[in-house]
């Protein structure tokens, strides 16, 4: 029952240090030391570093789907949705720095460039709930008729922002902070004047 273990450990020592470093400050040698492994022993379980980069990917989006959709309720209106997503997204953000700093870094670099042309085109794994609730707010005349990737962008990209400003210390996150930050986002994509369903 050892692979488990060995694999475990490399993986949470890539996610340190690429966090930190970045993924070409980060050379497998070094996730080697740093899970106490050989070099080699990574590629018993990943064939490269590529591999080992969109693996740990999944990893983090496998945990934070589970988080995100505790407590869900999707015959709820479209907008208490939202706030759900939110809240819970931005809480996970600031919980798991490294989780975050590792997607950050994922998806502005050419690893991630494919896993968002799928979050655009609706193929993507577990992220099927946000495009899914932006389609039944504009269908349902809640939410601004706007592409996905501009809806997305509006709704989300600035609880990114306001994550990585906590992480950085900047501000300093706090449960009302949250709700109107959420709420703010909640502001940019509604239809003024739609009931909120």
């Amino acid at each position: 029952m050892e692979k488990p273990d060995k694999r475990e450990e490399i993986v949470r020592a890539a996610l340190a240090l690429i966090a930190v470093h970045g993924f070409h400050g980060a050379p497998m040698a070094m996730i080697a030391n740093r899970a106490g492994v050989g070099t080699g022993t990574i590629y018993l379980y990943f064939e490269n570093k590529d591999v080992l980069i969109a693996e740990l990917y999944k990893d983090i989006e496998d945990r934070i789907y589970p988080h995100i959709m505790e407590g869900y309720m999707p015959e709820k209106p479209v907008r208490e949705r939202f706030i759900h997503l939110g809240t819970a997204s931005l809480r996970y953000f600031i919980e798991n720095p490294l989780d975050f700093s590792y997607l950050e870094q994922f998806h502005n670099s050419p690893y991630g460039v494919a896993f968002r042309r799928d979050s655009v085109l609706g193929q993507k794994r577990n992220c099927n709930v946000y495009r899914e609730l932006l389609e039944v707010g504009v269908d349902g005349l809640t939410i601004k008729n706007l592409p996905f990737v501009i809806l997305f962008a509006l709704a989300f990209g600035p609880l990114l922002t306001v994550a990585r400003e906590h992480i950085l210390g900047f501000i300093s996150l706090d449960d009302s902070l949250i709700a109107r930050t959420v709420e703010a986002c909640w502001d940019g994509i509604r239809r003024y004047g739609a009931v909120c369903g």
